[in-house]
């Protein structure tokens, strides 16, 4: 059965904005390496707009450095199914709204060959915790306190603890620190 990752940048103080993180080249390598084991990205539409359409640009100009040319292709070429009550139609060949509810939409997926299914929002990564359908978590720390931004389970409070595994760890010379988590089940 194909993986549910959800991959995401945190400061030290726990907040999981784009504000004050150092998206450095090695960070980019990291999450392009993630994505090129993935087939989809699942997103709310807050963070799908803050992705689409800047990094298919960016991937049809090759505007930036090498490493982050190459994450805007492989990040432009996965399917991302969009999960929103309020947009209708999107403008992205890749995106496809949700018809089915985030639990059914996973579980079908997960049924599904191919590649990881990748989580890039915050409020569906919440809920998907809260039904128990991520698989790994991939928490990169970056050492900066913000005091403040958007945090993991702000709308959708976890229902119950869930126990994590640590696998691996890696620290980058900017001092971020990639957690990479399994999901215990019991």
């Amino acid at each position: 059965m194909r993986k549910v990752v959800f991959g995401i940048n945190a400061s030290l103080d726990g907040f999981f904005g784009h504000e004050d993180m150092n998206a450095d080249e090695d960070l980019h390598q990291y999450f392009t390496e993630i994505l090129k084991e993935s087939s989809q990205i699942l997103y709310g539409r807050t963070t799908y707009e803050l992705m689409v359409p800047f990094w298919p640009d960016v991937a049809k100009n090759q505007s930036m450095s090498k490493v982050s040319n190459e994450f805007a292709t492989v990040f432009s070429s996965l399917e991302k199914i969009l999960f929103s009550t309020t947009l209708k139609n999107v403008d992205d060949q890749n995106t496809t709204l949700a018809s089915r509810s985030l639990r059914d939409e996973v579980t079908h997926l997960k049924k599904q060959i191919g590649k990881d299914i990748c989580v890039g929002s915050l409020s569906i990564a919440s809920q998907l915790s809260n039904l128990g359908l991520i698989d790994e978590y991939r928490i990169v720390v970056h050492p900066v306190i913000v005091g403040k931004g958007p945090r993991l389970f702000s709308n959708h409070p976890l229902e119950k603890s869930l126990r994590l595994d640590l696998i691996s760890t890696k620290t980058f010379p900017s001092g971020n620190v990639a957690h990479h988590y399994l999901t215990r089940r019991n």
